[in-house]
């Protein structure tokens, strides 16, 4: 039985790495951002009271909806449509929610370290991606920020909210902020995996940083 799942597991792997156009490592770090995405839109879902279907839907529209932008600028097929387990993911998540809801609940920042997380994954899978398609640098660090924050705009309107990346909070800009650390550590040579967490800590340590110290960029004003 192990065996059997640990051969399944191995195909499958494979199988993302090639329609990804990512190595293994990074089909591993997209499966734990499109969970941490898809937990972000379903735990705000529940607490707006949606029922299973509304919070599935939320949920997947978040782990799935900036990559789809991202391939569809890119012209390739939308990774989503390509295997079903990006459903089976969002599902797990949704039993995890009903699972866990007391402890979800109480804790009123979970959504927001699930959101931190996979804005971070997502914005490096989006930079690895466009780089192996023969994107130019500055171009991957566009849709690694397309990658990351799109799924949450699109959460939030769904949600009836002001999209988090129109308002004060650092969003995108910690996205730039971890594309740019990603570009640096890939032209100084540092492997892919290590480059991969440095970015990702990147983007984690700026959005943490801008909330605890109140970092914003400046407003627009009317008059």
């Amino acid at each position: 039985m192990l065996e059997a799942i640990g051969q399944y597991v191995t195909r499958l792997l494979s199988e993302l790495e090639q329609t990804l156009s990512i190595p293994t490592s990074f089909v591993v770090i997209e499966f734990l951002g499109t969970f941490a995405f898809a937990l972000s839109g379903i735990r705000l879902a529940s607490a707006k009271r949606f029922d299973l279907f509304g919070a599935f839907a939320v949920g997947l529209a978040t782990a799935v909806g900036g990559g789809t932008i991202r391939d569809l600028l890119l012209r390739v097929q939308p990774f989503w449509t390509t295997n079903a387990v990006y459903f089976l993911c969002c599902a797990f998540a949704v039993v995890w929610v009903m699972a866990f809801r007391r402890q979800l609940v109480r804790q009123q920042n979970t959504w927001f370290l699930f959101d931190t997380l996979g804005l971070a994954l997502f914005n490096v899978i989006g930079i690895e991606k466009s780089l192996n398609l023969g994107q130019t640098w500055w171009m991957a660090i566009t849709m690694g920020c397309v990658t990351g924050a799109a799924g949450g705009v699109i959460r939030d309107l769904l949600l009836g909210e002001v999209p988090l990346i129109f308002r004060k909070e650092i969003y995108a800009v910690a996205c730039a902020c971890g594309g740019v650390v990603y570009i640096l550590c890939r032209h100084y040579g540092v492997p892919g995996s290590l480059n991969a967490a440095v970015a990702i800590l990147a983007v984690i340590a700026t959005r943490l940083l801008a909330v605890r110290f109140h970092w914003h960029l400046p407003t627009l004003k009317g008059e």
